[in-house]
This record gives C-alpha cells, sequence and structure tokens, in this order.
C-alpha cells in the first residue's frame, strides 16, 4: 500500500492496531487502519442433459485453458445474481440456479469461490469475448490436464462423484500454494 484511500497520505505503517490480532496498514496522519479482505467469486456448473459445459479461456490469467464459468463478484449484487451473470457473460447461456454446491478458498490469491450448480435454460452457449471455446463434457470427457483453475477441477470432480453417490451436501476446499 503507497497512499491512505481517506487522506491521501504516503505516511502509512503495518502493525497490529490496539485490540486486534492482525498487522494492518494504519494510516499515521489519519489514523484510518486499512483492512485487506478475501474477493468473492461466483460462478457456476452449468448442466445440460447430463453434461457440464466448461469454456476455454480467452482472457489472462490461464488464457487457453479450461474453466468453469467464474468471476469477481460486482458491488450491489447478490452471489447469485452474479454467479448467472458470469455464465452469461462467458459462454451466452442463461441458466437457472439449483443450490450452492461448492465453496473453495484460494488463500495466496486471497480469493473464496461460490460455485451453484445450475440448469441451462436451453442447449445455446456462445463464445465472447471471454471465452474461445465452449462445450458439453462428461466426466471422461473433461479435460481434466488443461483446466485453468483447481477451483475449477475440486468442483467438477465432487459434482461428478455426487452424481454416483446422490450426495446433495456442499463441498469446500481449500488451496494454499506451497
Amino acid at each position: 500500500m503507497n497512499f491512505c484511500s481517506q487522506c491521501g497520505s504516503s505516511d502509512l505503517e503495518c502493525k497490529t492496531p490496539e485490540g486486534d490480532h492482525k498487522d494492518r496498514w494504519i494510516c499515521t496522519q489519519c489514523q484510518f487502519i486499512h483492512y485487506v479482505n478475501p474477493k468473492i467469486i461466483v460462478g457456476c456448473i452449468p448442466i445440460w442433459e447430463g453434461k457440464v459445459m466448461i469454456a476455454k479461456r480467452g482472457i489472462e490469467p490461464r488464457y487457453g485453458l479450461w474453466n468453469l464459468p467464474c468471476g469477481f463478484m460486482e458491488t450491489l449484487e447478490t452471489v447469485e445474481e452474479g454467479a448467472v451473470r458470469e455464465v452469461f457473460e462467458e459462454t451466452g447461456s442463461e441458466v437457472e440456479l439449483i443450490r450452492l454446491h461448492t465453496v473453495y478458498n484460494l488463500l495466496h490469491e486471497h480469493q473464496v469461490y461460490l460455485i451453484f450448480l445450475a440448469n441451462m435454460k436451453s442447449a445455446h452457449f456462445q463464445t465472447t469475448l471471454e471465452s474461445t471455446e465452449i462445450d458439453l463434457f462428461t466426466e471422461e470427457t473433461v479435460p481434466w490436464t488443461e483446466m485453468a483453475f483447481t477451483s475449477s477441477t475440486f468442483a467438477l470432480q465432487n459434482y461428478f462423484n455426487d452424481m454416483r453417490t446422490g450426495n446433495t451436501s456442499i463441498h469446500f476446499g481449500t488451496y494454499q500454494k506451497k
């Protein structure tokens, strides 16, 4: 952090505020405490006739690799609205949410993923500025070695396992870079 977002001062120090348990950036001019919190990523496992829709990324990071349609939640939207929006932005597909499926912590990136199961309203999908290829996959045809992010792999592996076992619980996962 270079400048205080409250007063613009460059006089910041990192220390634990009184009564807190973590170091925070504190402005020595106005005493504002800057909290850095995780970003929320929302998305879906879109389902059509027993297959899941996955898109090949058309943007960085991880351009050209496969991923579930997910992205940053926007201000003034619910997690549900954000998940539906991300699917549409990345694939042109409209979905109806079923339920929350995955909560995935990506500690080193300060991100929390909320991935929903969703039924596609039709078989329609199309590439967008964010995707170069989109397809429907079974467990056997998912390009597992070409997946962009551990969050998508975790969610998909649990989805296919749930289909075999009938499990309907939410899956919690964490990845911490070593």
